[in-house]
């Protein structure tokens, strides 16, 4: 039951009371082994399955009281009229690199024959060139799928179903991102209609713009407590982008009172701080056991100028999180219950990326069985959701979930 509307997120562990998702759709049956990396995978999931697991997932939640939104749902409900329709078509063409004016007319005329729905779900998964010629009149339109090879008019969307990145909800604020990959950038452009045309989330507050010239990406962001914000400082997040967020959500007149901007290794298997560590409880973390031993954050807060300070703290994850959260106790679960084989499968697998759904009460993906004994055992109540198609993409139960409402912890 949703008690108010509007955006609401000051901690990881609140109970979760309203979620975004996106259901996995044909921009999987686009994916191609040759163009696998382009197109940020390491696999091809089986959609029909993943579909089952992704609804399993949605069930799960609703199950305990948690009210599922869809992302396509919310792009759809914001084409609030003909205008914004014309203009996310537009930038959606813009964006794809299209800018052979035939290819453009050919595009355009393929979107527009379609309605809202219909439309949306084409953005998502691609267009074959193939898919193109019935439209066209001129024999180089068939030509011109013949002549470069590249079967796409415009590139799938592989990724939307880890709804985490594009945009994080912050205190009653969003940060609508420029992502690290032109790959992933366009899923943005979804965010962007949404806080500027839904009739539910237009007047949110913008801690974050995807024009920004520096990449930030929403598993880097963890609300820790109403007062405190960790960002990653890694592969896809850059310092400069925490600089900007830092000073606009401390600056609000809300509750956040520091951004604590912790440095992680640049490598694919820590890709985002919520590979690192994920909240489970007010004074329980999964962490990846390779850095149990030290880390390095750095602490932003505002003078009493309103001026940006800075300080490092080098230290164990254990002392930073008990200082700045002001706990007497901290408890790590690691991965794999520290096993070195057991740890490298289930973080490959996303063992640590849980979603708390309330405070000692986690998603997780069954097959990272070794891991969850560790949660049931450290006093964690787990719901376990089939993940063997899902986790082919790279990402656990928080990156696939956007919360827009929890109540405070």
């Amino acid at each position: 039951m949703i008690l108010e509307t509007g955006i609401h997120n000051t901690s990881e562990i609140g109970r979760l009371r309203k979620v975004m998702l996106h259901r996995p759709g044909l921009e999987l049956e686009n994916l191609m082994p040759e163009y696998l990396e382009r197109l940020l995978f390491d696999d091809i999931p089986y959609l029909k399955d993943a579909q089952r697991e992704h609804d399993a997932f949605a069930d799960c939640l609703r199950q305990q009281g948690v009210e599922v939104v869809y992302l396509a749902d919310l792009v759809v409900q914001s084409l609030t009229g003909r205008e914004v329709r014309e203009d996310l078509i537009r930038q959606f063409l813009d964006e794809s690199g299209i800018t052979d004016h035939r290819s453009r007319e050919l595009l355009e005329d393929y979107l527009e024959r379609m309605d809202d729905r219909e439309m949306v779900a084409a953005m998502m998964a691609g267009v074959r060139k193939d898919q193109l010629r019935g439209s066209g009149g001129r024999l180089g339109d068939y030509l011109a799928n013949l002549e470069d090879g590249y079967p796409f008019a415009v590139d799938p969307m592989p990724n939307l179903y880890f709804t985490r990145d594009p945009f994080a909800t912050i205190g009653t604020g969003v940060s609508i991102h420029k992502m690290h990959t032109p790959t992933r950038n366009r899923e943005t452009l979804f965010g962007k209609f949404i806080f500027e045309h839904h009739p539910e989330y237009r007047n949110a507050p913008r801690w974050y713009d995807r024009g920004e010239t520096s990449s930030l990406e929403g598993g880097d962001i963890l609300v820790l407590s109403p007062e405190v914000l960790a960002v990653g400082i890694s592969q896809r997040t850059r310092e400069d982008s925490i600089d900007t967020l830092a000073e606009a959500v401390l600056s609000y007149d809300g509750t956040f009172r520091k951004v604590l901007a912790f440095n992680i290794p640049k490598t694919r298997s820590f890709m985002h701080l919520d590979t690192v560590f994920t909240m489970v409880d007010r004074d329980k973390f999964t962490v990846h056991p390779n850095i149990l031993s030290s880390i390095t954050v750095f602490v932003m807060e505002l003078d009493e100028n309103r001026k940006m300070k800075i300080r490092q703290e080098d230290g164990r994850l254990e002392d930073i999180l008990k200082e700045h959260l002001h706990l007497d106790k901290v408890t790590l679960i690691p991965c794999g219950q520290g096993s070195e084989i057991d740890a490298a499968r289930e973080q490959w697998s996303d063992g640590s990326n849980t979603l708390a759904i309330g405070p000692g009460e986690v998603v997780v993906y069954s097959r990272n069985h070794v891991t969850n004994r560790s949660l049931e055992e450290a006093g964690i109540r787990i719901h376990t959701i089939p993940s063997a198609e899902l986790s082919r993409g790279r990402g656990g139960p928080r990156c696939m979930s956007m919360p827009l409402w929890r109540d405070d912890p």
